[in-house]
C-alpha cells in the first residue's frame, strides 16, 4: 500500500504560503520589468519615446536603431569572437589559477601561507591607483594595443581567491593525506581528488570571472587605440552610443534637424545585443552558484 506523502497543511500556513508567493511573484516581476522595458524600448521610435515616455508594449515599431548597431557586421562580428575567446579562454585559466592558489593557502604545510594571504588580503584594501597601474601596463610590460593588456588584470582578483580559500576549508586536509599516503603526488591530488570537489566554487567563480571578460570595456578603452582592428564588444559598442551621441550634440545648436538618429533606443540595443548571450549561461550555473556563495559566505 503505498503511503500518501502529502502533509495537510492548516489555514494559518496556507495563508503564508499564500503571502509568500506573492510577495515573491511581485519581486520577481519588478526584476523582470526592466529587461522587458529595455527590449521595448529597443523596439520603439525615438521621438515617440521622448514624447510618451518607456512603456511595455514597444511604441511605433521600428528596428532602426539594430540597424545601426549591426551597420557595421564585420566589426561587431569581430568584436563578438575576441570577447567570447577572452571569456572563455579567461574563465577556464582563471578557474586553474584560482583553484590552485586557493588550496596551496589552504595547505597546512605550505610554507609562509599566512604571510602571502596576509599580501593578497592587503592588496583589497590598498592599490596602486590609476597611473601606476597604466604605467605598469604600457610602458614596464609593454602591452600597449594587445589583448593581453585586456585579459591579464582580469585573470585573477584577491577577492575569488579569498571566496576559493574558504570554500576549500570545507574539504577535510586527511583527503590530501590520504592521496600522499597512496604515493600520488600534489598535481595528481589537486585535479584527481580536490577539483571534483569543487564543482559549486568552480561554479561560482566562473561565473564571476565570465561576466567580469564579457562586461569589460574600461581596460580596452585605455589600452586598445584604433590600432587594433577588433575591440572586445562592449568597448565597441560604447563607442557606437558616444559617437551617435556627440553627433547630435554638434548639431543642437544648429539649424539642422538629426531626427533619424535614435540615441535612446540605441542605447537599449545595445544594451540587449551585450547582455543577451551571457545571461543565458545563468541557468546553466545556478543550483552549482547558490551552494558555492553560500558556502563561501558562511566559512568567511
Amino acid at each position: 500500500m503505498q503511503e500518501n506523502s502529502k502533509i495537510k497543511l492548516g489555514s494559518s500556513d496556507i495563508i503564508i504560503k499564500t503571502i509568500a508567493y506573492i510577495f515573491i511573484g511581485l519581486f520577481s516581476l519588478a526584476c523582470l520589468l526592466p529587461f522587458i522595458l529595455m527590449i521595448s524600448t529597443s523596439f520603439s521610435t525615438e521621438g515617440l519615446i521622448r514624447k510618451t515616455g518607456f512603456a511595455i508594449i514597444p511604441k511605433g515599431f521600428t528596428t532602426y536603431a539594430y540597424e545601426l548597431v549591426l551597420r557595421n557586421s564585420k566589426q561587431l562580428f569581430g568584436s563578438y569572437v575576441v570577447t567570447i575567446l577572452m571569456t572563455v579562454g579567461g574563465t577556464l585559466l582563471g578557474l586553474f589559477i584560482i583553484s590552485m592558489t586557493g588550496y596551496a593557502l589552504q595547505r597546512k604545510d605550505f610554507p609562509f601561507r599566512n604571510q602571502i594571504s596576509f599580501y593578497i588580503y592587503f592588496t583589497t584594501l590598498f592599490s596602486g591607483g590609476l597611473v601606476p597601474f597604466y604605467l605598469l601596463i604600457s610602458k614596464y610590460l609593454g602591452l600597449k594595443d594587445n589583448y593581453l593588456a585586456v585579459f591579464l588584470p582580469l585573470l585573477m582578483s584577491p577577492w575569488l581567491i579569498i571566496l576559493m580559500k574558504n570554500f576549500i576549508k570545507a574539504i577535510p586536509f586527511e583527503i590530501t593525506e590520504s592521496g600522499k599516503i597512496d604515493g600520488a603526488g600534489d598535481i595528481t591530488i589537486f585535479v584527481k581528488l580536490i577539483l571534483p570537489m569543487l564543482k559549486p566554487a568552480l561554479a561560482t567563480i566562473g561565473l564571476f570571472l565570465a561576466l567580469g571578460y564579457w562586461n569589460e570595456w574600461y581596460n580596452s578603452m585605455l589600452f586598445l587605440s584604433a590600432k587594433v582592428e577588433y575591440r572586445p564588444l562592449q568597448y565597441h559598442l560604447y563607442k557606437i552610443v558616444n559617437e551617435v551621441a556627440s553627433l547630435k550634440n554638434s548639431v543642437a545648436g544648429s539649424n539642422v534637424v538629426v531626427t533619424s538618429l535614435p540615441l535612446e533606443t540605441l542605447k537599449m540595443s545595445t544594451a540587449v545585443v551585450a547582455t543577451g548571450p551571457i545571461i543565458l549561461l545563468y541557468p546553466f550555473v545556478q543550483k552549482y552558484f547558490i551552494a558555492g556563495i553560500t558556502v563561501g559566505a558562511v566559512k568567511g
